[in-house]
C-alpha cells in the first residue's frame, strides 16, 4: 500500500490531550486523530489486527479469565479486581472475595428496641455502640420487567454490587415510596421481617452470622438478633457484596489489587471464539512497543512488515527502482508501506520511526550505484546494505529473527 493512498498525516509534537504515551504516538504516527478516531491507517491496522488477534495478544502482558481479556492502563475505563498471586481476575463489580464470619454465637431471641434518629447504618452502630458487621443493610428496588418489589439485605459493613444483583433478578430501578409502603417496609428502618409480596434477596454471608440488628419496619425502632431462617427466609441467597482493594482473594486469600484496564477481547457466551476489541489492542501495542522516536510494532501486529522509502536524487531515478522493489516484495507475500512522497530524507526517516514497521528499506543514490539498498530493523541501531536481488530473502531472514 502506498503512503499517499492512506493520506497519512504525522505530527512532530505530542497532542495536548494525550492521556498516555502510547496514545500520543498513535496520534503522532497518524493512526488516530486527536479525538481518538481511527484514520485510514488506523482502520487498515485494526482490520489487520482482527485477523491476527489471537497471535497478537501473546506479544504483551494481559490479565483475564475464561470470558474476558484485559490490559491494565491508567486511562482504562474498566475497573478490574486482580490477584497478583494466583492471577484471579474479574471485573470489580462482579469479583468474588473470601468473606469472613465475625461471630459464631448462638441465636438469641428477637427483641424490639427504640432507636431514635437511627436511619443509617453509621448512626445505628454509633447509637448501640456496636460494629457495622453486626447490622443488616437494606436496599429496595423494583424489577423493571414485572414491577416485583425486590428487597435486598447485605451485612452493614459491606456495599452491594448492583451488577451482581442484576445477574440474579434482571434489570431493576430504585423502589418508589408507595411501593415500599405497600410491601410493609419503612425507609430507614426496614427489614425482611414481616414483608408482604416481596422477592427477598440476601448476600450469602447473611445466613451465617447470627443476631444481626435490623429495622423493625417502624420509624424509630430496630430489632436486635434477627436471624435468617428463623425470623424470615430469602427467596434468593447469592454473592451480592462488592469487592474492594485489599479484600482476600476468593481462591488463595492474598489481597486483591484493583486496576483500571481496557478490554481486549471476550469469548462470546463462554465459547472458544474470541471477539477482539481491535482499537484497544492497537492501544495496548502502542503502550507496550515504543521508544523515544515512535512506535516499534512487532510482527504480526504491525500493519506492514516493511516501510519502503526512496530518497529523491537528481542523478538516479530512485523512485522507479523503489517501485520495482515494492512490486517484488508484494509478489513475495510481504506487506509493504511504500513512502512514495518526494520528501526530504530526514522527514521520511522520522515518519518511518513514528509509524513503527518492523523493517525499513531505503532506496537511495549511494546504495543504487553499487546495486544495493539499505535495510534497517526498526529496533536496531545500525543499518546495513544488501544487494537488490537479495532483498526479499534478507527481509525474510530478519523477520524470523525478530
Amino acid at each position: 500500500m502506498k503512503y499517499r493512498d492512506l493520506h497519512i498525516q504525522t505530527q512532530r509534537d505530542a497532542p495536548n490531550n494525550a492521556r498516555t504515551e502510547g496514545f500520543s504516538f498513535l496520534v503522532r504516527a497518524g493512526y488516530l486523530t486527536r479525538e481518538n478516531i481511527p484514520t485510514r491507517l488506523g482502520e487498515h491496522t485494526t482490520s489487520h489486527l482482527q485477523s491476527v488477534a489471537s497471535d497478537a495478544l501473546q506479544l504483551f502482558s494481559t490479565i483475564g479469565n475464561d470470558k474476558e481479556i484485559f490490559f491494565p492502563i491508567a486511562s482504562g475505563e474498566v475497573e478490574v479486581a486482580h490477584c497478583p498471586n494466583c492471577k484471579y481476575t474479574e471485573r470489580l463489580e462482579l469479583a468474588k472475595f473470601a468473606k469472613s464470619v465475625f461471630s459464631q454465637e448462638e441465636a438469641l431471641p428477637l427483641e424490639k428496641i427504640v432507636t431514635p434518629d437511627c436511619n443509617s447504618i453509621e448512626a445505628l452502630a454509633n447509637f448501640l455502640n456496636i460494629s457495622k458487621e453486626q447490622t443488616a443493610k437494606v436496599l429496595m428496588y423494583t424489577r423493571v420487567s414485572d414491577s416485583k418489589f425486590i428487597f435486598v439485605v447485605v451485612r452493614g459493613d459491606m456495599q452491594m454490587s448492583e451488577a451482581k444483583l442484576k445477574a440474579q433478578v434482571g434489570d431493576i430501578r430504585l423502589a418508589m415510596a408507595e411501593e415500599i409502603v405497600r410491601a410493609g417496609a419503612v425507609a430507614g428502618y426496614a427489614s425482611a421481617v414481616g414483608l408482604r409480596d416481596a422477592l427477598i434477596v440476601v448476600d450469602d454471608l447473611i445466613p451465617q452470622p447470627p443476631n444481626l440488628v435490623a429495622g423493625a419496619n417502624e420509624e424509630g425502632y430496630h430489632f436486635l438478633n434477627t436471624n435468617h431462617g428463623r425470623d424470615y427466609s430469602a427467596n434468593i441467597v447469592a454473592d451480592l457484596a462488592q469487592a474492594n482493594k485489599g479484600d482476600p482473594c476468593v481462591n488463595c486469600g492474598n489481597p486483591l489489587s484493583v486496576l483500571t484496564a481496557i478490554i481486549l477481547g471476550e469469548n462470546e457466551k463462554g465459547g472458544a471464539t474470541l471477539r477482539p476489541y481491535t482499537e484497544n489492542i492497537l492501544l495496548a501495542f502502542a503502550e507496550t512497543y515504543h521508544d523515544d522516536k515512535g512506535l516499534t510494532l512487532p510482527h504480526p501486529a504491525a500493519p506492514f512488515d516493511v516501510y519502503l522509502m526512496h530518497v529523491p536524487s537528481k542523478e538516479l531515478d530512485t523512485r522507479a527502482k523503489a517501485e520495482e522493489i515494492y512490486n517484488e516484495l508484494q509478489n513475495a507475500g510481504i506487506s509493504v508501506l511504500f513512502d512514495d512522497r518526494d520528501e526530504r530524507a530526514g522527514v521520511k526517516f522520522n515518519d518511518a520511526d513514528l509509524i513503527g514497521c518492523p523493517i525499513r528499506v531505503t532506496v537511495g543514490e549511494k546504495g543504487l550505484t553499487e546495486g544495493m539498498v539499505e535495510l534497517k530493523p526498526r529496533k536496531d541501531k545500525e543499518n546495513r546494505f544488501v544487494k537488490i536481488e537479495n532483498v526479499v530473502e534478507e527481509i525474510k531472514v530478519v523477520a524470523k529473527s525478530k
